[in-house]
């Protein structure tokens, strides 16, 4: 079994600052295998807030899975939008834009999906598909396939087809664990959702974070929200590989 924490949109540039101490605290003590944030590090793509997101992420437990977010792109500065989107990301937080993660027991791809001409949405282009499609040839069947976007579920049908079995994502600053299972192209793939970690603009639910426990035929999906000072456990779903895909089964 591997266990990934999962967490998304920090905003540093409008963090909410007490809960930083505590999230880092959670995370070391929850000793996952893996870290794996999706996007939006940044409120407005500027050097100080990079610098402050990368100390985080320093804090945090290794290895870690990082992708670029829409804020992650400079809004102001039309320049630098348009001609070095991502040059701030790129020194502060990782220069790879789609960095892998790979063991015996999981397989983990991101995808940058932030664009200059997009100010909200996100793209993700055929180069990128088929360098997924690519990586995903090369993985052992038996290891479970997980890919990270900040927004939601690019490209779902065709990358369900690839054999990705969970998809995880950010964005829209609100946790979906719940309702997770979905058939795509006749596939079976989980849709994980996350909150946001640290920002201010909680869209009306509590600063919170993911954490899965993955094994070939098991996935649980445990959400830690912010109550009291403190991330505790909240909402939790489980899901169990049939014959006919993931199903939803009790959690354990």
């Amino acid at each position: 079994m591997r266990v990934v924490a999962h967490l998304s949109d920090l905003h540093f540039g409008r963090v909410e600052r007490a809960t930083l101490e505590p999230l880092r605290r959670r995370v070391v003590e929850l000793a996952p295998d893996l870290v794996v944030i999706s996007g939006d590090l940044t409120q407005r793509a500027r050097a100080q807030q990079f610098r402050e997101a990368r100390a985080f992420l320093d804090s945090l437990p290794g290895p870690q899975i990082v992708v670029p977010g829409n804020h992650d792109v400079p809004l102001y500065n039309v320049l630098a939008r348009f001609l070095r989107p991502l040059a701030g990301y790129r020194r502060a937080i990782g220069a790879d834009l789609e960095p892998s993660y790979v063991d015996d027991e999981i397989a983990v791809l991101g995808i940058n999906t932030a664009r200059s001409f997009v100010f909200k949405g996100g793209r993700v282009s055929e180069a990128q598909l088929a360098r997924v499609e690519q990586k995903l040839c090369r993985v052992r069947e038996e290891v479970v396939k997980i890919l990270v976007t900040h927004h939601p579920f690019m490209a779902l049908e065709r990358l369900a087809r690839c054999g990705v079995d969970v998809f995880v994502a950010g964005h829209l600053h609100t946790a979906s664990i719940g309702d997770a299972a979905h058939r795509v192209a006749g596939m079976s793939a989980l849709l994980v959702q996350a909150g946001t970690a640290t920002s201010s603009r909680t869209r009306e639910e509590p600063n919170s974070f993911n954490l899965l426990r993955i094994s070939r035929r098991r996935v649980e999906v445990r959400q830690y929200a912010l109550r009291r000072g403190s991330f505790v456990p909240a909402a939790v779903d489980a899901f169990q590989r049939g014959q006919g895909g993931w199903a939803r089964c009790a959690p354990g």
